[in-house]
């Protein structure tokens, strides 16, 4: 699962065709002055199409492409409910669309919006976590998503509609206490599925078992594992908390603590054609000067480096994998880099600064 095709990779001239393509990456436009040229609501107008009955999105489409009345009656034809919130899908059009109402006070975004956020209610479990697909499907996609940052982007706009940060001002109390209590249920299940080990909190995995809370199987690539690049996501939205409880004070300093233990110096990993069978490839290579960085995945217990290809057979050695799984995936990455030099110094210092919450205000 490929990080979001999600925002707007190039914010072109304000002359932009309607029907030209707009490529997407993980960022949105946080100009409001974007939101109000007309040139732009193209954007807003194929998301409003692609908006499934339930609420939800699909994922990884261009939504900068001005449809034909043919392809919005195509749309409207879905006999399959494709909702998700992989890859950043419905979170994206929630947060677009309604800086878009914000900027033309047009009801249609308005509407979208309020559907998204309840498509995003309805989808919760009642143990607070969130599957990747909603209307159910079977597999991996049940469990408990944080993958990709999913679940973490879910909380994030939820949050922001519960307190009413911009662009989500508008949103009706009645739905910001619904999304209130969703962001504490969704708090306790992350408290649930962070993974302790020797009686320590550790850090959390790619996806958790609804019922266990245990780390699951997803892909076979994607073992049940401690996985870095989530629980840095999971840590930031934790840290975005005012106030928060002495729970999750203790799941954010055992998770940053488990980071600081298990980053790798003296590698980078490196794309290279210079690979011994002369094709394009990713490898290890030893450079002491290199700055840290962390596996993926972790192996539950013994916190070692893991790596699977296709087989589904684990390894310990990341080029015992196949090329194209080498190629094709972030086996190495630098996200909790940033966390523990600038986030957490900052979360600590506002942490100094701030009152405790009451025991009647702890979820």
């Amino acid at each position: 699962m490929k990080y979001l095709l999600a925002i707007l990779c190039c914010l072109l001239p304000l002359g932009l065709a309607a029907a030209e393509s707009v490529r997407w990456t993980g960022r949105y436009p946080r100009d409001a002055a974007w939101y109000a040229t007309p040139q732009h609501r193209v954007v807003a107008d194929t998301m409003v199409a692609y908006q499934f009955p339930s609420g939800g999105w699909p994922k990884n489409i261009d939504m900068g492409v001005k449809l034909s009345a043919g392809e919005r009656g195509e749309l409207k034809a879905r006999a399959k409910d494709e909702s998700t919130i992989d890859n950043g899908a419905t979170t994206t059009q929630i947060r677009m669309l309604a800086a878009f109402f914000v900027a033309t006070n047009d009801e249609r975004y308005r509407k979208s919006v309020e559907r998204g956020l309840v498509y995003l209610l309805a989808a919760q479990y009642p143990n607070g976590g969130w599957p990747q697909y909603f209307p159910l499907r079977a597999g991996y996609y049940e469990h408990i998503t944080f993958n990709d940052n999913a679940m973490a982007e879910v909380l994030g706009v939820l949050r922001d509609v519960a307190v009413g940060i911009a662009p989500f001002a508008w949103v009706e109390e009645s739905l910001r206490m619904k999304a209130g209590g969703a962001v504490a249920r969704g708090i306790g299940c992350i408290l649930k599925c962070q993974v302790v080990q020797n009686g320590r909190p550790t850090i959390w995995g790619a996806q958790h078992d609804v019922k266990t809370f245990a780390p699951a199987w997803a892909r076979n690539f994607e073992p049940p594992s401690l996985a870095s690049m989530e629980s840095a996501g999971i840590v930031r939205f934790l840290m975005s908390l005012p106030q928060p409880h002495p729970a999750i004070i203790a799941a954010i300093e055992g998770a940053v603590e488990w980071f600081e233990a298990n980053q790798i110096s003296g590698i980078r990993w490196d794309k290279t054609d210079a690979s011994p069978s002369g094709e394009a490839d990713r490898l290890v290579v030893v450079d002491p000067s290199a700055p840290p960085l962390w596996a993926r995945f972790y192996e539950l217990g013994t916190n070692r480096p893991l790596f699977a290809g296709r087989d589904g057979k684990v390894r310990y050695k990341v080029e015992e994998i196949e090329r194209e799984r080498r190629l094709g995936y972030a086996w190495y990455v630098n996200t909790p880099l940033a966390l523990l030099q600038k986030d957490y110094p900052a979360w600590k210092a506002r942490l100094a600064k701030s009152v405790p919450p009451s025991p009647a205000s702890q979820p």
